[in-house]
């Protein structure tokens, strides 16, 4: 069976809050650690992941300077992140066609904001197109010998449900639009790419919530809709365990709790265990419909760190 790290993109998305973060920047480690050259890139800000990876620093262009947000940065051997502004990408293309305007210029001016509320998408395609265009410069490059080789696998961290679902469906929505010309050629290049089952992936994040399943299957149903394409994995992020049997149970309830300590470490000791249920119940709500269900135990810690990040990278990678 294919890896789905052998893809050329993954994209991740779920309900806000659930981890999609942590969960793409594993994946990101899972293939770095098999030799692959991976890069995690996010559609706005990107201070998130080299925080998380213990990385924060500036990106650096040639010249050793600050770089602008779009730079790549380097979070581990063989893995970066990168950072899209779809302002940005958005007024560097109008640029092209209308002269050297700097970007700054162009997005602070109201013809841009117009422009933009008159193509509801805009930012939402050409920020596909970029993504595209890194999935291409690993071919683009070979032949160039003094040309750094593009990534092996690009993961998009991808905006919650309703908005991802919103810009994996913007190259249909363009290509309908702009039947020729540029713009129209890149996004049949992108409907491509997200359509192709043997160069990208889908992967959910969800926790062990009603609502959270409830969005990972909205998730799954907008995927076949737009793109015919089924999710890959759905990842169960921070899942307890189910510590007790009913036998156990019994026992808890049978301690004498007339000590304060006593009774408070059974009340949160039965607490616990009911999460858990509540958890386990979701999760086979999920494998009812048939989905492949990937989980993530919950890690007893104030804040994730880099050992925390590998942990569930190792995790990932031996399911995948």
């Amino acid at each position: 069976m294919t890896s789905l790290l052998d893809r050329r993109l993954i994209v991740v998305s779920g309900k806000g809050g659930v981890g999609k973060t942590t969960v793409a920047a594993a994946l990101g480690l899972a293939a770095a650690r098999e030799g692959r050259r991976a890069i995690v890139v996010k559609v706005g800000e990107r201070r998130q992941l080299p925080a998380l990876l213990g990385t924060e620093q500036p990106a650096l262009n040639g010249s050793g300077q600050s770089a602008e947000n779009g730079s790549e940065v380097k979070l581990a051997d063989g893995l970066s992140s990168l950072s899209i502004d779809p302002d940005r990408v958005l007024a560097d293309w109008l640029r092209v066609l209308g002269g050297r305007v700097s970007a700054r210029v162009l997005t602070s001016s109201s013809t841009f904001q117009y422009f933009v509320a008159a193509a509801p998408g805009a930012r939402e395609i050409l920020s596909m197109v970029k993504v595209f265009e890194l999935t291409e410069e690993r071919r683009a490059a070979r032949g160039r010998r003094r040309e750094r080789a593009g990534p092996d696998l690009v993961i998009l961290d991808a905006p919650a449900t309703g908005h991802a679902l919103a810009m994996l469906g913007s190259p249909r929505t363009f290509a309908a639009l702009a039947r020729v010309g540029p713009i129209a050629s890149q996004s049949r290049n992108v409907q491509e790419l997200l359509e192709d089952p043997a160069r990208t992936g889908y992967v959910a994040v969800a926790q062990g919530t009603e609502m959270a399943v409830s969005e990972t299957l909205q998730l799954r149903e907008g995927l076949r809709h737009q793109l015919g394409r089924e999710l890959d994995a759905v990842v169960v992020n921070a899942t307890l365990p189910r510590r007790f049997d009913e036998r156990e149970l019994q026992r808890l309830a049978d301690f004498d709790s007339t000590h304060a300590a006593v009774h408070s470490a059974r009340l949160a000791a039965r607490a616990v265990h009911e999460r858990g249920r509540s958890q386990h119940n979701q999760i086979a709500r999920l494998r009812r419909r048939g989905l492949r269900v990937l989980r993530v135990p919950f890690m007893f810690q104030a804040e994730l760190d880099r050992a925390s990040i590998e942990r569930i990278a190792q995790r990932l990678r031996r399911a995948l």
